[in-house]
């Protein structure tokens, strides 16, 4: 399979090397082609990763008849448009987080999505490690019975590289938010309401060496309602300096989960139940990795079975990022209008043997 990167900063020294891979014990992935419009990062790719076919013009990827798969890896404010021209020229299309700017580029992408010959992955591809089909099993099961509230947790200080995320189409809601978004309305559906508290609260940053003035929110709480009673709130933010909770919890009527770990990052999940009396231990020693969704992908294409995440659900995460920041601005609580079927992932385990059983935690799966 012949992929073409699009974008080889930060996020492609990620997803590269996990391409490459792939290619063990057999040949699965051909980087065909790495586009950049910073040529100082072809000389990077070409010597941490052997490759030698480079392009500062996207749309010379997208053309391309022997590409098969388009990755879009470039600064936010580039996915929607980059990701429909792939698209439109019927390439299968991995788009990172955010998939749009807008809700009407977004709604037209997975229009687009639905006739073309090719799939729209989006990121995050949180629903793919085993911790979160896990949780997702034992939520099935009645574990904790049902669910009440929740809560998601992902904020840092903030990049002091790159002054496109403090510009308008940055931030930490589509940079961070969006894991928790992601997996909490996997985790329990959609959501039906959205009222948020959002600003600006550190106006100027040194990025790259130099002063800028921050032009988009950089601290945020959402309050999300999905209706029968179940509120969850998120925390993000480029204000966060150390934290020691866990990326997600979720209180049923019957039992408590708490994730262990960020749900991009994850390594298991803690379980209470009334029944039982106690704290259970689930650990997952797979070392997933977030960029899995290239993983799922190459599989979907050879067995041509579409991905477990819609276009659907990325578009209704986005809606709530956006409607918060709408809310943020506002004060009033603002209706989510779009919905999507949560995916389901039958027959899951729920991790297991117990933490007590496994001799070295330290060695990978």
């Amino acid at each position: 399979m012949r992929v073409g990167v699009i974008g080889s900063g930060s996020v492609a020294r990620k997803y590269i090397p996990h391409m490459q891979r792939l290619n063990i014990p057999r040949q699965r992935v051909d980087i065909a082609v790495v586009c950049d419009t910073d040529e100082r990062q072809w000389d990077e790719a070409r010597q941490k990763y052997a490759l030698n076919s480079f392009t500062a013009d996207y749309r010379e990827v997208v053309a391309d008849a022997g590409i098969d798969l388009v990755l879009v890896l470039t600064s936010m404010q580039q996915h929607g448009e980059i990701a429909h021209a792939a698209l439109e020229a019927g390439k299968h299309v991995l788009v990172e987080k955010p998939m749009a700017m807008t809700l009407p580029e977004a709604a037209e992408l997975v229009k687009l999505a639905e006739r073309s010959p090719g799939f729209l992955l989006c990121a995050p591809h949180v629903v793919l490690s085993p911790t979160y089909q896990a949780i997702w099993q034992q939520l099935q099961l009645g574990a904790i019975g049902k669910i009440l509230s929740a809560r998601g947790f992902y904020g840092w200080s903030g990049p002091y590289w790159g002054p496109w995320y403090y510009r308008t189409g940055g931030g930490p809601m589509f940079d961070l938010g969006v894991y928790n978004v992601t997996t909490l309305t996997g985790l329990i559906g959609p959501a039906r309401r959205i009222m948020a508290m959002s600003g600006i609260a550190i106006p100027e940053r040194i990025i790259d060496g130099e002063k800028i003035t921050v032009a988009t929110d950089d601290n945020a709480q959402l309050l999300l309602d999905f209706g029968d009673t179940c509120y969850a709130v998120v925390t993000t933010g480029f204000t966060i300096q150390r934290y020691k909770v866990p990326g997600i919890e979720l209180y049923g009527a019957a039992g408590t989960i708490q994730m262990i770990g960020e749900d991009w990052a994850p390594a298991g999940y803690e379980m209470w139940q009334n029944s039982a009396g106690c704290w259970q231990t689930y650990e997952d020693q797979s070392n997933w990795p977030w960029t899995d969704g290239i993983r799922h992908m190459i599989e979907c294409i050879e067995t041509g079975i579409a991905p477990a995440i819609t276009p659907e659900h990325a578009y209704h995460v986005l809606e709530i990022m956006l409607k918060s920041m709408e809310s943020g601005r506002s004060g009033q609580a603002i209706p989510i209008e779009s919905t999507f079927t949560p995916p389901r992932f039958d027959g899951a385990s729920t991790l297991g043997p117990g933490a007590h059983l496994i001799h070295d935690p330290g060695a990978e799966a």
